[in-house]
């Protein structure tokens, strides 16, 4: 990869603007350029779209987009230390890589981007699940974005993809399946990234439904499932008994059993409740 872009190793990019990883940005760095690479290709095929990226530090995966001839990358970094080094790669690839200093909860990509849209990052670990929920639940559908390619922390992945009844099923296996496709593609071992972290990571591709699997408002389904899950060992009538007076009527008018508990309900099941509130 070094050899295609021209750019110099990682680890001479971070040695140069002393970069170094801090835990308050939930940063690690990921140095190997095959491996971003090969991260970069999860995303499909990036020669008509462009791209968000969200927490590049050194580039590492910057470089793999634009490798993979993405039209356009958007990366949006919070940490000012990595902007002379994301300047490099924008100037080795002119008119294709803009960097914005800022927090991606802040930003709009459509401000900044034209469709087609894919989004891929090395999420930093204290947002990335906010970014994921607030990507999955806008009021309008189909999103700004045809896929998502995602690495999280691998227990996060597996909560992304996990099935009713499994200990791993929660808010964000039914806020992703309801308007996408999640899957695992990628499970990288913690002395792949500076610093190693304590714990593997995975990455999830996210396909974009044409429409929602069940009908639902996004608000109220998030707000429903956050409260189920937040008290998880509870029947539901007592879990949700906050939401309204008569939660067991509308759990019945749901098709739901109010003495069921959160990890046993399908997504139609909680896609039903939505509707009933």
């Amino acid at each position: 990869m070094a050899q295609i872009d021209g750019l110099p190793p990682l680890s001479d990019v971070i040695r140069t603007h002393e970069l170094s990883a801090k835990k308050s940005l939930g940063q690690n760095f990921l140095l190997d350029l095959n491996l971003t690479a090969k991260i970069a290709r999860q995303a499909g095929d990036l020669s008509g779209c462009d791209v968000l990226e969200v927490g590049p530090g050194p580039g590492g995966l910057t470089r793999g987009l634009l490798a993979e001839r993405a039209r356009r990358v958007l990366a949006i970094e919070k940490d000012a230390r990595c902007l002379p080094a994301l300047d490099e790669i924008a100037q080795a690839y002119p008119g294709q890589l803009q960097v914005i200093n800022g927090d991606a909860l802040d930003v709009d990509p459509l401000a900044h981007l034209t469709p087609p849209i894919r989004v891929a990052a090395n999420l930093p670990y204290n947002v990335g699940t906010e970014l994921l929920v607030r990507w999955l639940t806008p009021k309008a559908w189909p999103p700004f974005w045809q896929s998502l390619t995602l690495m999280f922390q691998r227990e996060v992945a597996n909560r992304i993809v996990a099935t009713p009844g499994s200990k791993a099923y929660g808010r964000l296996a039914v806020l992703a399946q309801w308007r996408s496709d999640p899957r695992i593609v990628m499970e990288l071992p913690p002395e792949a990234f500076v610093p190693a972290p304590k714990v593997h990571s995975a990455v999830v591709h996210l396909d974009a439904l044409p429409t929602p699997r069940f009908d639902a408002d996004p608000a109220k389904l998030n707000r429903v499932v956050a409260t189920a899950f937040n008290q998880r060992r509870k029947m539901l009538r007592s879990a949700l008994k906050g939401m309204a007076p008569d939660i067991e009527d509308r759990l019945l008018a749901a098709g739901l059993k109010p003495t069921e508990r959160a990890e046993q309900v399908p997504l139609e099941g909680f896609c039903a409740l939505a509707r009933q509130l």
